[in-house]
């Protein structure tokens, strides 16, 4: 079974404090590149989320790259190319989505692309509306 995870579910991994640390975390630990993948993008949300928050929980840019790297070992990459990406951005303003949900839609399109059998994210309700194919995949860890 492929797996494809989403930014939730590394940010998730990541905070030790998360409410939903330990699921992800066991979920994250258990993939093999060859069976798992994230899309690239996901890396650069990780990043600004992990790298952005207030206080002292937030990461250093340093541990912030350690931690992505570990995603890179662990999961394969998925990018779209110009024309993937493209048809993804029309495709979600014919359905009707807009704002920050093309991100979601960006994220989708790389799990298809990556033949993920499921798609694991704590934020199914913004997965379920993008399309029947990518809601039949949705599960959280």
């Amino acid at each position: 079974m492929k797996a494809f995870l989403d930014t939730s579910v590394l940010i998730a991994a990541f905070y030790g404090d998360h409410q939903h640390h330990d699921r992800s975390l066991v979920l994250f630990a258990s993939q093999k590149k060859s069976m798992a993948a994230t899309a690239a993008h996901c890396l650069a949300e990780v990043y600004a989320v992990v790298t952005g928050m207030p206080g002292r929980i937030r990461a250093s840019p340093h541990e912030a790259l350690l931690f992505l790297n570990d995603v890179r070992e662990r999961l394969t990459l998925v990018h779209l190319d110009q024309q993937e990406y493209l048809e993804t951005i029309e495709e979600a303003a014919s359905a009707g989505i807009f704002g920050g949900a093309v991100y979601d839609a960006l994220i989708a399109r790389c799990a298809l692309k990556s033949k993920a059998q499921t798609l694991y994210t704590w934020n199914t309700k913004h997965f379920e509306r993008l399309s029947a194919t990518t809601a039949r995949r949705l599960r959280t860890p």
